[in-house]
């Protein structure tokens, strides 16, 4: 029976993370940070590591400590109060499940620990320019040569950190059925890999990988040929339920300084929330974070059990959670007025952040594609 009741650990763990996101990414830092070429404070990052945070998705025998889909929840729900720019996502959670899922002993001993300790950043490279999320977006291929190698060419975009990151986890196509698409461990400072910073949105750390002729063993895949789709799609599972429980951490600190604001700011002789329209839009943003967090702990629940609807349980949450950060973050500004949008104020910073995580890690469309087809029982 899911238990909505979190342990005393778990909430120690809650007050461990919001202390040091409040050490070590106040919302100072995260406006210094922003469109920054690293994009991640280091203290941020060895505190982290320091705290065995790094290793949240890693086994303990790779020198992780191999925590719970409903820990990480906890630990993402305040990464996401305090808007914390930091490759976590991209290395400790979406590759760390990749090299899992995917990956050879070899590739595991080699990798994993080095993510877990946070020696190592490791970040994805997936989507191309007007491609879509599900497999056929892929269309970068990995073309075999006569010496054996194979040679990559094309574009990626939305690759976080990677500057920052000693290996790029590439998704290219090797085959023409939907899913033939592997995994490759690519360096970054190899010949023909161009990186470009893009500004984006959220104004976080992003680039656009070019790739030219790029020359790759079969060491360098991840696993045995033919799996990659199928690891990412796990990995995925995790992203996605993580990636939720960010949007409600957000959304919650957005709620509460919009409704801290409706109480403070007054117009014609009393509160802004006295008024009934607005004080309806803040109950209906409060109803729906709830119902957000609920079904975001039930899909971390139904991960940690090995239960098959987990998939669609992450998609939902994906679906929902971004939904409401986003429009919860619109409602706000809406409450705080035209200085909602000045950079003096907070509001602006989990408005833009809301809509680039909506579009992120499976966007809307994206996850009502998978829900759907998990409800027909179609592929």
């Amino acid at each position: 029976m899911l238990d909505l009741d979190f342990t005393d650990e778990q909430e120690m763990l809650r007050q461990m993370v919001r202390g040091v996101c409040a050490q070590h990414s106040p919302v100072e830092v995260v406006r210094a940070l922003e469109d920054d070429p690293v994009g991640y404070p280091p203290a941020l990052w060895d505190q982290l590591a320091e705290l065995g945070l790094l290793g949240l998705a890693v086994p303990e025998e790779h020198g992780g400590s191999g925590m719970s889909t409903l820990d990480g929840v906890v630990v993402y729900e305040e990464l996401g109060r305090a808007v914390a720019p930091t490759p976590h996502l991209v290395s400790s959670v979406l590759s760390a499940r990749a090299l899992q899922a995917g990956g050879s002993d070899a590739q595991q001993a080699e990798w994993l620990p080095r993510v877990a300790s946070g020696e190592a950043i490791v970040t994805p490279a997936w989507l191309e320019p007007d491609n879509g999320f599900g497999p056929l977006g892929v269309q970068v291929r990995a073309e075999p040569t006569d010496d054996g190698t194979l040679r990559v060419s094309g574009v990626k975009q939305h690759v976080y950190f990677a500057t920052s990151a000693q290996r790029l986890l590439l998704l290219a196509r090797t085959g023409d059925a939907p899913d033939a698409v592997d995994l490759f461990l690519v360096d970054p400072h190899a010949p023909g890999v161009t990186l470009d910073q893009r500004m984006s949105i959220s104004s976080d750390s992003q680039y656009r990988l070019d790739l030219d002729g790029v020359q790759l063993t079969a060491a360098d895949r991840l696993g045995a040929a033919g799996t990659g789709w199928a690891a990412w799609q796990d990995a995925l599972v995790d992203g996605m339920i993580l990636a939720a429980a960010a949007a409600n951490g957000g959304c919650e600190h957005a709620l509460d300084i919009t409704v801290q604001y409706a109480k403070d700011r007054e117009q014609f002789g009393k509160p802004l929330g006295a008024f009934q329209a607005i004080s309806h839009y803040l109950a209906d943003a409060r109803t729906v974070l709830d119902g957000s967090k609920v079904l975001t702990y039930e899909a971390a629940w139904a991960r940690d059990r090995g239960d098959a609807t987990a998939p669609k349980l992450a998609a939902m949450a994906k679906l929902f959670a971004g939904d409401a950060f986003r429009d919860t973050t619109a409602m706000a500004q809406q409450v705080f007025g035209g200085v909602g949008f000045t950079v003096e104020y907070e509001i602006q910073l989990y408005f833009r952040r809301a809509k680039q995580l909506q579009l992120s890690w499976n966007d809307s469309r994206r996850c009502e594609d998978l829900i759907a087809e998990a409800v027909l029982d179609v592929a």
